[in-house]
């Protein structure tokens, strides 16, 4: 696979157009503005900009010989990981009803328990195959643990989503690799070969994200739904949602959509941090098969979790779901270190536009 790949669209994650014609690099200048006006996106590792920035002949030797070593054998282990556990979601949903109007089958007893305990494990599987081979997990609890009323202890064990930063597609293998969580998707993921099964047996809320119908009442309803389901049967799946809406660099955070707080329930935030020296798997400005294709060629990736304490809403909290959001997210700011930005969606899809040279999305942008 050449360096010199398909830039990066203006899409959700790090977008990724197949026929995108590759522009060449803006100068230094104007590269390093873009930069410092859309910081939580911006690429700081080796590769640089959309992963397309010089690299010294020793270090381009050194890709192509991991390209050749790691790729194809990473490649294939993933293939056979997501081919089991489609045969298993496959098996598992045999002459099984679907859930109405959701499109998801209704898996319960030994269904149930076979599709989540292979989906983790076979999640975990994936990460080891990506290098992600030990995952640094930090529990922190309440500083006076000992003063949460009874009540209230009881209350922080059944959260009724999973409420985290957003920096890598990674994020959701890790996610189902502990807890096997449901979480929104765009709605053409499940039309996609093999995926497809696999994300309806997760419980997946599919949506257009193009679509104003998106953001309507439907879709909050049906998370809303899904999340108070979760808090009060232990046995059903919890939603994770990245209430920032799309990825960033691992340094920043976005503001919070409110979807996640609606429910008025305890949520359990979780941060996620991703070392690296040489490639970031944070997928902020890259083309999606670029990004794959670097990540298979690192021996070892690193991931870091901090799973902080059920967070239980105040009254006023359950009343004003923006205040719940924003409390949550200053909670995860603050014990995650992470810098905070009013940058959104938008911001992105103007950055990447900029950067494969189209500078009228700046002026839009403004106007």
């Amino acid at each position: 696979m050449a360096l010199d790949a398909a830039a990066p669209s203006s899409g959700g994650g790090g977008g990724g157009g197949e026929d995108e014609a590759v522009r060449p690099l803006l100068p230094a200048e104007a590269e390093e503005e873009l930069d410092a006006t859309y910081a939580p996106y911006a690429r700081r590792d080796a590769y640089g900009t959309m992963g397309r920035g010089p690299l010294r002949a020793a270090r381009r030797v050194e890709l192509y010989l991991r390209a050749a070593l790691l790729v194809p054998l990473r490649f294939v282990a993933g293939m056979l990981l997501l081919v089991a556990y489609y045969l298993v979601c496959r098996v598992c949903t045999l002459f099984v009803d679907e859930v109405a109007e959701e499109g998801r089958p209704r898996l319960r007893g030994w269904r149930r328990v076979a599709v989540v305990r292979a989906g983790q494990g076979l999640s975990r599987a994936m990460l080891f195959v990506f290098g992600f081979y030990w995952i640094r997990e930090t529990h922190r609890s309440y500083p006076n643990a000992e003063d949460v009323h009874q009540g209230q202890s009881e209350e922080l064990e059944l959260p009724g989503a999973i409420v985290s930063n957003h920096v890598s597609y990674v994020d959701i293998l890790y996610h189902m690799s502990v807890s096997f969580p449901s979480f929104v998707a765009k709605e053409s993921v499940s039309r996609l070969p093999l995926v497809g099964l696999i994300s309806k047996c997760l419980g997946c809320i599919f949506v257009q994200r193009e679509s104003k119908a998106s953001d309507s009442k439907g879709v909050s309803g049906a998370v809303t739904e899904r999340v108070q389901e979760a808090y009060q049967d232990k046995n059903s799946s919890m939603m994770l949602l990245f209430p920032e809406g799309t990825t960033t660099n691992g340094d920043y955070l976005l503001p919070f959509r409110t979807g996640a707080f609606l429910a008025r329930v305890p949520v359990q935030p979780v941060i996620l941090r991703y070392p690296y020296t040489m490639f970031s798997p944070a997928w902020d400005s890259m083309d999606g098969a670029r990004h794959v294709f670097l990540l298979l060629c690192q021996f070892v990736n690193y991931i870091e979790v901090v799973r902080l304490p059920v967070y239980c809403p105040s009254e006023q909290e359950k009343e004003d779901p923006k205040l719940y959001a924003n409390n949550v997210r200053k909670l995860i700011a603050t014990e995650g270190n992470l810098i905070f930005s009013n940058l959104g969606l938008a911001e992105k899809r103007v950055y990447h536009a900029a950067l494969n040279g189209n500078s009228r999305a700046i002026h839009q942008k403004d106007d």
